[in-house]
């Protein structure tokens, strides 16, 4: 019994002999029928453990195909659709046997064998293309052209053609030329037809939802001569667009459809459904499909004029369904849309986190990622990026500060982000920028949905202060100093850390032995010089050391008339703040200048050297003491969304009237405290007159 199974091992290796070199053809042993083809499988076979893939040319599993086998009468049944490729005029099959020998030794034979046209009798089924190249205006696919050198032959060819289209609830047949009178266009060579639809086209069914468009026509071409006549079958599949980008990925939105997704390539490289997590690929399918790919995973490229920013891409997306019993695949090139700006990143997850991130440049200045904190001050962001440009924040929503609350059928879940002030020198005023950012989550029936809110420091109300008469103190849109702001421009509008540029004048004078020098500088909270809070900006002449931006003084020149009476200078916009928050008003500024001799250059404080020592005492070799002056007009910090005209802009009627408003609440105030105290002493004049007479 052993020496009979071996003489049969050994028989079915030598009939598999030549699949080593090769693969065996079995055309001989083949049937072609209307719709599928049948082969006959070796006898031996019946003896063994097996089974049976149908194989590309590249020896890959065509998954696609559809085939059944009977293992006792060893035939195999296989559709022509999806399971053989068109080669030279002739449906070639491939097939790679799996063998299990007796010992536990595993082979594998490929064999092949194919339909030819000349069988008289037999009718080929059509070919099948499965795969759409997608775009915005339109969809396409190639089928294989007919064989013909001349292209005039060609385009004879193929407009005697007809096309088909079946959009599920009437038949439309067309030729080719009234084909292309409703919607459909093509382009043929010697090789390929390439055939377009256009999504408003005759047959072509839509499916939307929520601004979301998915096209799809199920169309049947026949184009040849005669003798080569070709019959071909295509499923068009399109989502045209456009795709949602934030700084964190691209979403790409399907609406649902009768359509299940098989598989997921990017550039040409498969994943498999259960990898896409660790390729950057999320995948929802709640309400039809939506993919959001990783930045990590695009492509960038930067455009011109047309788009001057750097624009995210995928060059192919390719997605495979399984709709209407058939395979069908589009091939997409999503890219973000140039002028879309990029909204904050954030979602709330169903196992209990809220996601989020914080862009540096929500700002102006930037913010300084270290100093944002939640309401939990030790909870900190989860991740930075390399370029210190952003952070993630992956918030429990049952820790960090996190509050929650019930709306009806809702349970809401709320955290904030702020940023603290790190420049703030000696705790009495910051250059940083106020930022606070609100996360909120809502969940209802599993539904999750997240919001977010950026709150920026309402203005503050304005002022005005008149310098004295010799002397003034103006500010300037820029370092020119060419023209002042003028009176009714005020009060100007600056963001943190944007140049102020300021300049003293002394008027009515033109002693050329004279000049300007500056004693001190500061800026006040309030109109009033001597209020406080008070911040340095230029001490005995000089920049105030304790200042992280220091003050710059500009040089005059000759191009102005009398520059010994002028001096400039540039200060660094700021906030006074009290503990973390920013304290409300204006920012005002004051000098007090000295009238120095040019004969008299002894004097400490008429001589230009920085840094200086402690003064004792003032008002050696000056002219007079030193005198005060105020800017026309109040500073006004704003959010950075406000527009500003070359770096400042007029204060609007409103907020004018309310000053006045004020201001004369004030003087009337002071008017009736007048009025009382004239009253009480005619009161007490009375009552001295009548206690004399009595």
């Amino acid at each position: 019994m052993m020496r009979l199974l071996l003489l049969l091992l050994l028989g079915f290796l030598l009939f598999l002999a030549p699949g080593a070199s090769g693969e065996w053809d079995l055309s001989e042993s083949m049937t072609c029928l209307q719709d599928r083809l049948e082969l006959e499988l070796p006898r031996e076979l019946g003896n063994y453990t097996w089974h049976v893939r149908a194989v590309d040319v590249s020896g890959e599993e065509m998954m696609s195909c559809e085939h059944t086998v009977d293992y006792e009468k060893l035939l195999l049944s296989a559709l022509l659709v999806n399971c053989t490729s068109l080669e030279h005029g002739q449906y070639q099959l491939r097939l790679l046997l799996l063998l299990n020998g007796t010992a536990g030794e595993e082979r594998n034979v490929t064999y092949s064998a194919h339909c030819s046209a000349a069988h008289g009798d037999e009718i080929i089924a059509p070919l099948f293309v499965g795969e759409t190249n997608c775009t915005k205006d339109s969809m396409a696919v190639t089928f294989p052209g007919p064989s013909l050198s001349d292209e005039h032959l060609v385009q004879v060819a193929v407009l005697t053609g007809t096309l088909t289209i079946d959009d599920g609830i009437k038949v439309h047949q067309l030729s080719l030329g009234e084909a292309m009178q409703h919607g459909y266009s093509f382009l043929a060579d010697g090789h390929h037809l390439v055939f377009q639809a256009a999504f408003t086209a005759t047959g072509v069914v839509s499916y939307k939802h929520n601004h979301k468009a998915l096209y799809t026509a199920a169309l049947k071409l026949m184009y040849g001569p005669p003798e080569h006549r070709l019959t071909v079958e295509s499923r068009m599949l399109c989502v045209p667009g456009p795709v949602f980008c934030n700084t964190t990925h691209m979403t790409v939105a399907i609406p649902a459809f009768p359509g299940t997704l098989m598989a997921v390539a990017v550039e040409d490289e498969t994943i498999p459904m259960d990898q896409l997590q660790d390729k950057g690929i999320t995948l929802k399918t709640t309400v039809g499909v939506e993919l959001h790919v990783s930045r990590r995973v695009l492509k960038s490229t930067l455009h011109g004029e047309s788009c001057p920013r750097v624009q995210s891409y995928l060059s192919s997306l390719k997605l495979t369904f399984h709709f209407h019993e058939e395979t069908v695949a589009m091939v997409m090139h999503p890219q973000c849309p140039c002028d879309q700006l990029t909204p904050i990143a954030a979602a709330c997850t169903r196992d209990g986190y809220m996601d989020f991130e914080v862009l540096a440049g929500s700002t102006t200045p930037p913010l300084v990622l270290d100093t944002l904190r939640l309401r939990d001050p030790t909870c900190k962001p989860a991740s930075r990026s390399p370029l210190n440009d952003r952070a993630w924040f992956h918030v429990p929503l049952s820790g960090c500060g996190t509050r929650y609350w019930l709306e009806g059928e809702k349970i809401m879940y709320e955290n904030e982000v702020r940023a603290l002030r790190s420049d703030s020198v000696l705790h009495r005023i910051s250059r940083d920028s106020e930022f606070r950012l609100t996360v909120l989550c809502s969940f209802s029936n599993g539904d999750a949905s997240v919001s977010v809110r950026v709150d920026n420091p309402p203005p503050l109300a304005a002022s005005t202060n008149q310098g004295p008469l010799s002397l003034i103190l103006l500010s300037y849109p820029e370092d020119s100093y060419r023209q002042p702001y003028h009176d009714d421009q005020y009060p100007i509008v600056r963001y943190l850390q944007q140049p102020i540029f300021m300049e003293v004048q002394v008027l009515n004078r033109n002693d050329p032995n004279l000049y300007l020098q500056l004693d001190d500088c500061w800026a006040t909270a309030l109109e009033d010089p001597k209020s406080l809070p008070q911040w340095n900006i230029v001490v005995d002449g000089c920049e105030y050391e304790q200042d992280s931006y220091r003050t710059v003084f500009h040089p005059v020149g000759h191009g102005v008339s009398y520059p010994n009476y002028r001096q400039r200078l540039e200060v660094k916009a700021f906030a006074f703040v009290s503990g973390d928050k920013a304290l409300p008003g204006l920012v005002y500024f004051h000098c007090s200048v000295l009238i120095c001799s040019r004969f008299q250059l002894d004097s400490p404080l008429c001589t230009a050297r920085c840094p200086r020592l402690p003064r004792r005492k003032r008002g050696s070799g000056m002219l007079g003491a030193s005198s005060v002056v105020s800017l026309q007009g109040p500073v006004l910090l704003v959010p950075h969304g406000w527009a500003a005209a070359q770096g400042g802009t007029l204060l609007s009627k409103v907020v004018w009237a309310a000053v006045t408003a004020t201001a004369v609440g004030v003087f009337s105030l002071m008017a009736i405290m007048l009025l009382f105290m004239d009253l009480l002493k005619c009161l007490k004049r009375r009552a001295l007159v009548v206690n004399v007479v009595y």
